[in-house]
């Protein structure tokens, strides 16, 4: 066998060769790469156990693709460059493939920048904003259609149903007024104060324990919020107590505004720390039920 010694630093990976040594095996490690051998099988070939010799050996030929690690991105990165080419943005290349703008970008950036697409004028204006009326009203028929089949599905509740529901709805948005707790109930939505109320009678709460107050922003039609909240709860004036102003604040961008703004309403039930104890028992007896169900329907 060959004499091959340690000798640092002389690029041969550390060893003493002769000079048609180092190139004869050189030349074998070249063709053997040529003819598509990976490092491994020319390291057992050659008996070259040294990585940083059989690199040197190897140096400037290109690996065989066989070798070479599928790229998972390839096909994304190719289809990414085609939808370029077509004239899509980056927004639209991530929604069609969802992947990161960050790789769009490094894999199309040789590419040309799609030409910016010029507003539609005359007719053509006018096509495109009927196009965008007719689809809302489609949109806005969906929904109604969505929403009327969901109600009608609904039915009527039992007692039962409308006092698990009445908890519920109070422990998530009634006031948790604790170590004085009260009955305090605050929402804008005429619905929820409907059910409500609904729920306060059932548990036999009568209206003369009531009282309401509206909260509304100074620059809103106060008098036409009062009447508003009569015709919604059914309550005369006596159970309304003195409209509270909100100052407005010029530097917000108010949207509750327009004739659908009116305000909020809150309802207070006097005397009702006893029943905000009971609700708050009802709402553990729910949680624990739920959870007793949930590790029913899991066993």
């Amino acid at each position: 066998m060959t004499d091959i010694r340690r000798r640092p630093g002389d690029g041969t990976g550390g060893l003493r060769t002769g000079a048609a040594t180092y190139e004869s095996l050189r030349e074998q490690a070249l063709a053997l790469r040529r003819e598509g051998l990976s490092l491994r099988q020319i390291r057992d070939r050659l008996g070259v156990h040294s990585n940083e010799l059989l690199s040197g050996l190897v140096k400037g030929e290109p690996p065989p693709a066989w070798t070479k690690r599928p790229n998972a991105k390839d096909d994304l990165r190719d289809k990414a460059r085609e939808l370029r080419l077509q004239g899509m943005t980056y927004d639209r290349i991530q929604a069609e493939l969802g992947c990161s703008k960050s790789s769009i970008s490094l894999w199309v950036r040789d590419l040309p920048k799609p030409e910016s697409r010029v507003r539609p004028v005359g007719n053509d204006m006018v096509r495109a904003q009927q196009g965008r009326r007719e689809a809302y009203e489609l949109r806005k028929i969906e929904y109604e259609a969505t929403r009327s089949t969901a109600a009608a599905g609904i039915g009527s509740l039992t007692d039962r149903e409308l006092f698990v529901l009445g908890v519920g709805l109070y422990w998530a948005e009634g006031a948790k007024a604790k170590p004085n707790p009260q009955i305090y109930f605050t929402n804008s939505d005429a619905g929820m104060i409907k059910v409500f109320l609904a729920w306060l009678r059932l548990l036999d709460v009568s209206d003369d324990l009531l009282r309401l107050t509206l909260q509304i922003h100074e620059t809103a039609d106060a008098s036409a919020a009062e009447q508003y909240w009569a015709d919604v709860t059914g309550l005369d004036p006596s159970h309304f107590n003195k409209t509270t102003l909100k100052r407005h604040n010029p530097r917000t961008n108010r949207k509750n505004t327009g004739d659908n703004y009116h305000g909020c309403l809150s309802v207070r039930v006097l005397q009702g720390a006893e029943l905000y104890r009971r609700v708050e028992g009802w709402w553990c007896g729910i949680v624990g039920a739920a959870l007793e169900a949930d590790h029913r329907n899991r066993t």
